[in-house]
């Protein structure tokens, strides 16, 4: 029998919805492929009973989106809309002194994405390379992504990585793979991510909120354009842009509160009780999570990309647009400010008296921020700055669209089956001793119907749903 395959696209102007679907039956079986007009896009498959069924099923698809205002169209014609690179500049820094630089290893492009924690040092860049390094500077391994790095978010054990293509690949396993698919109308920004819930900030000022299954939520058109800031907590996420910060329950019920800041939010940060935008008015203003008001100014020279603190806002560091590095008390005092000795900071994080950050030259680097180096600094001594080299054999890792086969026999591990339910393909845990009713969070490109595969472990997520930790495969 023939393939009979229905193309849709839906382009509006002024930057909107750019974005094609394609419905294909091959007999039983119904494909959905979907992404950027000009892009490959992602595809799903299902399976039904008979052939009638499955064209009932691809009609009821083909008519919701002409409803939304998608039309037949011809593959091709219209040309892929580019995606915002964020477009920086970079002056020399006017400080009379140069940071304690321990160490600098150089991406050799642009880098936005950074992730600290106890283990290792996460960088991500503008050609899609991502890298992790040991705090000595010690290159650990790379990624290699489709498309530019915007942001590097964690969520407990689970690392994110958010690119210019529109995907966000989860990092945590040995081999990359894309873990939610943005709606192709969203330019990324800015991710957060907490118990598996996406927030993504974008280019037309836009919040839109992702479940566990990639499924979209919500979404909130803030009063600004370019929002380059989205921070969540229990209680509420806050979402920084043109026209200051607007924070929102985090179910999505409402507004909770907003306040227009002193320019452009370009960074957010936050802690348990404030929240920090730093702006292109020179300022980096903390403003509480309880009702926006704002806290303390801190005063910068130049327009400020990054901001970050030392535990508790101790400390409040930002970096600008002419390659400083400031730090400010918590009540806004400036305390120093040093040259980066490379380039702009375009994002920052402070861990155990060093203050990391990834910079425009493409560069991570490792700031000795303590009292002691600092004092040295100021005074016109500092450490000569180790460059790290990557490893000859060092490895690297490319999002796969398979996984690894493996005898049932010889298999340990948890198993889970794929099975469809109502139209839509969910995986559930097989093995005993957990909840069979709950879905567990599984790459959508390898699922399956009547597939089983088996991971290493499992995590009960509060939202009641399971989280895969360690490799995936599949049972033959």
């Amino acid at each position: 029998m023939s393939v009979t395959t229905t193309y849709l696209e839906l382009s509006q102007e002024g930057g909107g919805a750019h974005k094609f679907y394609e419905v294909a039956v091959d007999d039983t079986v119904v494909s959905v492929r979907y992404g950027r007009i000009g892009a490959a896009g992602q595809q799903q498959s299902s399976t039904f009973p008979t052939r009638e069924k499955a064209q009932a099923a691809a009609a009821r698809k083909i008519g919701e989106k002409v409803r939304k205002g998608y039309a037949p169209a011809v593959q091709g014609q219209r040309a892929a809309r580019p995606v915002t690179r964020r477009q920086v500049t970079s002056a020399p820094s006017t400080a009379r002194a140069v940071a304690p630089v321990l160490w600098r290893f150089r991406t050799g492009a642009a880098a936005f994405g950074i992730h600290i924690d106890e283990d290792r040092c996460w960088v991500g860049n503008q050609s899609g390379d991502v890298y992790t390094l040991g705090h000595d500077g010690e290159v650990l391994a790379r990624y290699q992504l489709p498309d530019g790095v915007k942001c590097l978010v964690a969520d407990d054990f689970w690392i994110y990585a958010g690119c210019d293509d529109g995907t966000v690949y989860d990092l945590s396993s040995k081999l990359p793979f894309a873990a939610y698919d943005v709606a192709p109308d969203v330019d990324i920004f800015w991710l957060d991510i907490r118990e598996g819930i996406l927030h993504v900030a974008d280019r037309n000022g836009g919040l839109t909120v992702i479940d566990h299954e990639d499924e979209y939520q919500w979404s909130r058109r803030s009063s600004g354009e370019h929002a380059w800031m989205v921070r969540r907590d229990e209680r509420a996420i806050y979402h920084g842009h043109q026209r200051g910060v607007t924070a929102y329950a985090a179910d999505g019920s409402g507004e909770l509160w907003h306040t227009p800041t002193n320019g452009a939010v370009l960074f957010g940060w936050q802690e348990d009780h404030s929240v920090y935008a730093g702006t292109n008015r020179k300022v980096v203003q903390r403003l509480s999570k309880a009702g926006g008001a704002l806290e303390a100014s801190y005063q910068c020279d130049t327009v400020v990309y990054s901001c970050a603190t030392a535990p508790g806002g101790r400390y409040v560091f930002a970096g600008d647009s002419a390659s400083s590095v400031y730090c400010f008390a918590a009540d806004g005092t400036r305390l120093w400010k040093l040259g980066t000795g490379g380039g702009s900071a375009l994002s920052m994080q402070y861990l155990d008296e060093k203050l990391y950050m990834v910079t425009t030259d493409g560069s991570l680097v490792c700031v000795d921020a303590s009292d002691a180096a600092i004092a040295d600094a100021q005074s016109g001594t500092v450490p000569v700055a180790r460059d790290v080299k990557s490893a000859a054999a060092l490895p690297t890792y490319t999002p796969s669209t398979t996984v690894q086969t493996v005898a049932s026999a010889a298999a340990s591990g948890i198993v889970v089956e794929c099975v469809q339910e109502g139209g839509r393909l969910r995986v559930h845990v097989v093995s005993e001793g957990y909840e069979p009713s709950w879905n567990v969070q599984f790459p959508r490109h390898i699922r399956r119907a009547g597939v089983r595969y088996v991971v290493e472990d499992l995590s009960a997520a509060s939202g009641g749903f399971y989280r895969v930790r360690g490799e995936i495969r599949q049972l033959v």
